[in-house]
């Protein structure tokens, strides 16, 4: 019988989607066992402020920065969805869809993870998927570090990449990811500022901003 294959999640809002984004993925599919990762924009995020862009731009600028690669998808079912979208509900809906024995991993940057107990049922979370956490090298948190239940699902599920096809969910790996400094509202702030942001986004996206802009300007 074949193991069924590694399913990547990246989700978030991607607004815009940036370098950053990007060399998350990039990092994720050279150091795990990945078949694919599939791109999640959010519609309503429950953790945060709606998003600037629309929904249709958001969408376009994602389909732009990830052509090329074959093992990127995306599932725009969030950007339908007018109630607050939360992670253990996306992944619950995932789950009903790919059958229980599917491998899942959720790929989160360490910012992200050092928050999950802040998250809407956060600990249900391992029931629906592994996690996969990029280890930036020299990154030190803020903050001192995990939160003391965090800390303790790390160490009862520690797992090394490969390890993750094994099970369908329950796991927490690191993947090593390029330093990287970048964020979405950083990038809005330097675009709204006239500054070229040609650096933090792909170029497609950039020129995708471009048109718009001049789009809203004639209209």
């Amino acid at each position: 019988m074949n193991t069924p294959k590694l399913i990547g999640i990246l989700g978030g809002t991607f607004d815009p989607v940036h370098r950053g984004h990007l060399a998350l993925a990039e990092a994720a599919l050279a150091a795990l066992p990945l078949a694919e990762v599939l791109w999640l924009p959010s519609g309503s995020p429950g953790h945060r402020a709606l998003p600037a862009a629309s929904a249709h731009d958001r969408l376009a600028m994602l389909r732009l920065a990830t052509a090329g690669e074959a093992r990127y998808r995306i599932d725009a079912s969030e950007l339908e969805r007018d109630e607050p979208t939360y992670t253990v509900h996306t992944l619950t809906r995932m789950r009903a869809q790919l059958g229980e024995a599917q491998p899942l991993v959720l790929l989160l940057g360490s910012d992200s993870f050092l928050s999950l107990p802040t998250w809407l049922r956060w600990r249900e979370l391992f029931d629906l998927a592994h996690i996969a956490v990029a280890s930036r090298p020299g990154y030190l948190p803020s903050d001192g570090g995990p939160q003391p239940d965090l800390a303790e699902e790390i160490a009862r599920r520690s797992a090394r990449p490969e390890q993750l096809t094994a099970r369908a969910a329950g796991r927490v790996a690191y993947f090593p990811m390029p330093p990287t400094d970048i964020s979405a509202s950083a990038v809005r702030a330097g675009l709204a500022a006239g500054r070229d942001m040609g650096d933090l986004l792909p170029a497609a996206v950039l020129a995708y901003i471009r048109w718009e802009k001049r789009e809203r300007k004639e209209n």
